[in-house]
């Protein structure tokens, strides 16, 4: 946020790859908690080593997804995992229902 109010952001898509330490800005957290992430296979980043980690959209918003369970529910990573997988998968069905409700099945 500016001093006037504005909010800025970045757009992304699909192709857009963020780096380590961009994730870590954009989730406003210290990048061990992203290493964290990694090391539970919350998060499965592009590239061999470390330094040349790339994460997708779909890594931050998971990212997001995991810091706003931890942060309301209190879980620790393997929990907030759980809850992000339940929650996945809800989303999926939720979809496949809609498509068939579409299709007036």
């Amino acid at each position: 946020m500016t001093e006037m109010g504005v909010i800025q952001g970045i757009v992304l898509d699909e192709r857009t790859r963020l780096s380590l330490a961009e994730l870590s800005r954009a989730c406003r957290v210290h990048a061990d908690w992203i290493i964290a992430l990694v090391d539970e296979g919350i998060l499965q980043p592009e590239g061999g080593d470390m330094a040349q980690w790339r994460f997708t959209s779909i890594c931050l918003r998971r990212a997001q997804c995991v810091r706003r369970v931890q942060r309301d529910l209190g879980v620790n990573l393997a929990g907030a995992a759980l809850a992000l997988d339940l929650l996945e998968e809800v989303a999926e069905l939720q979809g496949k229902l809609a498509q068939y409700e579409a299709r007036g099945l």
